[in-house]
């Protein structure tokens, strides 16, 4: 297997020529230009080619194991974390009020596509443990954040969050785990299901968030507490050595992510504290979720850089059969029209999918800085949108173009020694956990096109369209053709408003998909625009455009006529028969 390359050069271009970073930090009066954030990230890159990359094979083969109730990590690991603690990086983007360095939000979001490229597993540590942070400082009171989050932050400790039960998965309604007053606490009793970093043996403490029902809670989703529930509990030398009632009952054997270890953890009576009001625990958690949404699309986006990279060198060096005109043979296979459709396929979806990430990263920085609370709200409202679409599409389209980035291999694609088989396993997980990639589509359709009646999804468009209008004189072909997905997109977004849960249902997901291409097209015009020169870098940001316009936007006619079929087709068939 190739050495990953982290590619700065891309994030140096997004953020001097196309998302206009240096004005946007202006405006919220932050110290941090375009030079700096390219230091930070390419330091962050180094950290995850040199250290973390490396023990990303071997940490798939060891897979994280249970020993005598405690869970060793792959060799490397351990070592790995306190690393990458002690060097800051735990503390990126978090508040400083907590012991954070609060860098713009962008660079977190394009580490966490980096970490996911160089060792998925591993950023599934740093990337709970900040969204258990956000949590608790959203809803937790004073106390409770003095004590918990500090060592979180600088990476002393991590976090996890505790929801799924085996019969209360999205269903949340169904969940039974119970928590009991207790001492000025409460005792948590009940089994969770797929816990990612549950267990480790990193060091420090483990800070579970967990799902509970209180004694006088209401049924259904209304009834459910969120609870902070320690590995370890204060000692009375004002330590944490004291062992809460709660331990790994198995390691889920798993597809892929083998080195993370997703645990069955039981809750014996074991001392929490609750994080906000009660029975609001659900829209305490969505704080979480909501956060790691945005991280594991971008784990779909570095799982498909990555495999690119592998493939391109790969198509580059093997010789098979010969050239188109055959007086040459045998040649790279990087000749072949099919290989070549197959690498810009990956290309253009991560090139365009890393510019809408810094884009939707811009607005974030803007709802938590903006003087103007109107333009808080605003931008707030854009990142809700587009999370759903970041988190599934990002994750689909990562999990095929690791899918063809293992094409391009042939049979030694299918073979475990290049590697490109835990490219697709790793992959595959970012489409079901965090919400399954059909239910953020219901979201989209169901909860985010509805959002201040309808005005923040028209606003969005209204962007896209002034920035085509005015790359209209540039003359590039992505330009016209993301205009005319546009007006399908806009078409179908009408056509969508009131419709019953079985016609919403039915178009969610080619719905979803329209509006990621949409997007993404509309970041090709920003970049093929930028990339007025004629060095080698900016002429192939435009034929990666080019492609972009002639072989995937094309798609959004498929996808709109198939909502436009409505639900009939789907629902016809009786459930006995399927």
């Amino acid at each position: 297997m190739q050495a990953y390359s982290p590619p700065i050069d891309d994030y140096r271009f997004l953020l001097n020529d196309v998302l206009g970073f240096d004005a946007a930090m202006a405006e919220l009066g932050q110290a941090v230009d375009a030079d700096l954030a390219a230091t930070v990230l390419e330091e962050a890159g180094r950290l995850c080619a040199d250290r973390l990359h490396p023990i990303n094979r071997e940490g798939d083969e060891q897979g994280s194991r249970l020993i005598d109730g405690a869970v060793k990590t792959p060799d490397g690991f351990a070592q790995a974390w306190r690393d990458f603690a002690e060097a800051g990086w735990a503390s990126l983007s978090a508040d400083p009020a907590h012991g954070g360095q609060g860098l713009p939000f962008i660079l977190q979001l394009w580490f966490d596509e980096m970490m996911a490229a160089a060792n998925l597993s591993f950023g599934l540590f740093p990337g709970l443990t900040r969204g258990a942070c956000e949590a608790i400082a959203a809803h937790a009171d004073d106390a409770l954040k003095s004590i918990w989050l500090p060592p979180m932050v600088s990476g002393e400790w991590t976090g996890a969050m505790a929801l799924t039960e085996s019969g209360a998965g999205t269903d949340l309604a169904l969940l039974k785990t119970k928590a009991v007053p207790q001492d000025g606490g409460y005792a948590i009793t009940g089994t969770k299901i797929f816990i990612s970093s549950g267990d480790h043996d990193f060091g420090g403490n483990i800070v579970h968030l967990v799902l509970a029902r209180l004694p006088d809670a209401p049924p259904g989703v209304k009834g459910i507490s969120l609870f902070l529930v320690p590995k370890y509990l204060p000692d009375d030398a004002g330590g944490f050595t004291v062992r809460n009632a709660m331990s790994v009952g198995a390691l889920e054997k798993k597809m892929g992510i083998h080195a993370q270890p997703t645990c069955v953890m039981n809750y014996d009576g074991a001392t929490g504290w609750l994080v906000g009001q009660p029975h609001r625990g659900l829209a305490a958690m969505f704080t979480m979720m909501n956060a790691e949404r945005l991280m594991v699309g971008m784990q779909g986006l570095g799982i498909a850089g990555a495999a690119y990279q592998q493939a391109a060198v790969y198509a580059r060096d093997r010789l098979q059969g010969r050239s188109a005109d055959g007086a040459r043979g045998p040649v790279s296979i990087i000749e072949h029209a099919d290989v070549r459709r197959m690498l810009l396929g990956i290309r253009a979806f991560v090139e365009s999918g890393r510019a809408l990430a810094g884009w939707t990263a811009l607005q974030f920085e803007r709802s938590r800085r903006h003087e103007d609370a109107a333009e808080r709200a605003k931008a707030d409202a854009f990142v809700a949108l587009l999370t759903p679409v970041i988190k599934a599409a990002y994750t689909d389209m990562g999990f095929e173009g690791a899918v063809q980035a293992q094409q391009v291999f042939g049979g030694h694609g299918y073979i475990r020694e290049w590697g490109m088989d835990q490219y697709v396993r790793d992959a595959r997980i970012a489409q079901i956990y965090e919400g399954t990639n059909g239910v953020q589509a219901m979201d989209l359709v169901g909860r985010k096109l509805p959002l201040g009646g309808g005005a923040v999804v028209e606003d969005y468009f209204a962007l896209i369209a002034a920035d085509l209008d005015a790359a209209q004189s540039s003359g590039h072909a992505i330009v016209a053709a993301t205009r005319d997905a546009l007006a399908l997109l806009r078409d179908t977004t009408a056509a969508l408003k009131g419709a019953d849960i079985d016609a919403a249902g039915a178009a969610a997901v080619d719905y979803l998909r329209l509006f990621a291409l949409v997007s993404m097209g509309w970041m090709w015009a920003r970049m093929a625009t930028a990339a007025s020169g004629d060095t080698v870098p900016h002429l192939s940001k435009r034929a990666v455009a080019d492609f972009f316009a002639a072989r995937i936007l094309p798609q959004a006619k498929g996808l709109a006529a198939s909502i436009a079929s409505g639900p009939d087709s789907i629902m016809a068939l009786p459930a006995d028969d399927f």
